[in-house]
């Protein structure tokens, strides 16, 4: 009974202090409950911002890689699509009419379906209907399979672009076809590029693939045929400033470079190899001094690294095949990347919307195209 008389005496002298200690717990209950909605809806705006692209382009083993390499893809998944039957596998799909192909997850925010496009037809030989190199047969034929209208459209685009562009000798005939079911392949055959590296590379390499992409896109603008030059061929076909900038890691002044102020429509290039970099659609008015980009125009010829020179840490940013230094990063930019690409006009070319086609550059006429 003394017992009960105590505690009930603690209680009562110490009512304000349960009183506020209460009310911290139900404000810390309501701050996390608050917390997790708003995780919840950001997590649904995301989800709702995904769309779904599918490109059939022969063995998808090859396929995966270069998509999955591109800053705004957030999955690619290997399967089977096209056919009739139902739940294939590697042993039937073909009896099915099914081909190999891969279903792209991306942000479109980040990396537009058009980009997508162009990165599909690197990947493949379009004039081959019988198959794609060294694999023969329907079901290693290349296709363009669209989920809306907006898709059909700009894979047709797309595809007349690359007609015009007179990069093939013989005729485009990659079809643009209506998505159907797709169904994921087994799982050893997804990212086999890294599960298996070594067969991987022999089966490539094997196949035809490589050799024919290098000597196609080599031959025209955009390749890296220029990248095999010497230090002495470099210093001969680039300016000083240019040189400094690209193979020393240099800097040109702000506010006095070539296209930090250049407003017309067109791409930029890479200044040594010729690799599409940036597009004047994502250019923006930074106050930098420096020509500024919020995203990519091909993501897949962009490399990023981490720079701790200056007593900070930085993103430099490369393009690919060319290894030249372009400049750096921030996440300081504008919607929706939130990116600033700090780029030295000196490490680019630029190539007006006008000229694309004459340059070797159609795939890219979409953008301007109204």
């Amino acid at each position: 009974m003394l017992i009960i008389i105590i505690i009930n005496q603690i209680f009562e002298d110490n009512a304000m202090n349960n009183f506020i200690l209460l009310s911290g717990f139900l404000l810390f209950f309501v701050f996390m409950a608050q917390a997790l909605s708003e995780k919840a809806v950001a997590a649904e705006v995301i989800a709702n911002k995904t769309e779904k692209a599918t490109f059939a382009g022969g063995c998808f083993w090859c396929m995966e890689k270069p998509f999955e390499q591109a800053d705004g893809v957030l999955s690619v998944t290997a399967g089977y699509t096209g056919g009739s039957s139902q739940n294939p596998t590697y042993q039937n799909y073909g009896a099915g009419g099914h081909i190999e192909a891969v279903e792209i997850v991306y942000n479109p925010d980040k990396i537009t379906f058009e980009q997508l496009l162009a990165i599909f037809w690197r990947q493949i030989d379009p004039t081959d209907e019988g198959g794609q190199f060294v694999d023969r047969g329907k079901e290693y034929s290349s296709a363009i399979f669209y989920h809306n209208e907006p898709q059909k459209k700009a894979a047709e685009l797309s595809r007349k672009n690359l007609e015009n562009d007179k990069i093939f000798a013989k005729p485009i005939v990659t079809p643009i076809i209506q998505a159907s079911l797709f169904y994921p392949a087994e799982d050893y055959h997804q990212d086999y590029y890294q599960k298996n590296p070594l067969r991987y590379k022999l089966y490539r390499y094997g196949s035809g693939r490589d050799q024919f992409l290098e000597k196609t896109w080599d031959e025209k603008k955009g390749g890296d045929k220029k990248n095999k030059m010497t230090k002495n061929e470099l210093k001969e076909n680039l300016t000083p400033l240019q040189y400094e900038v690209t193979q020393n890691e240099g800097t040109e002044p702000p506010f006095n470079n070539e296209y930090w102020n250049n407003t017309r429509p067109g791409i930029y290039v890479d200044i040594v190899s010729g690799e599409p970099l940036f597009s004047s659609t994502d250019k923006f008015k930074s106050g930098t001094g420096w020509p500024s980009f919020s995203k990519p125009l091909a993501p897949q010829n962009i490399v990023e690294k981490e720079d701790r020179k200056l007593f900070s840490v930085r993103t430099e940013v490369r393009s690919r095949e060319g290894d030249s230094h372009l400049g750096h990063v921030f996440e300081d930019g504008p919607a929706p990347t939130g990116l600033r690409y700090c780029i030295n006009s000196a490490s680019m070319k630029f190539i007006a919307a006008d000229d694309l086609e004459k340059e070797g550059y159609g795939a890219f006429k979409y953008l301007f195209d109204k």
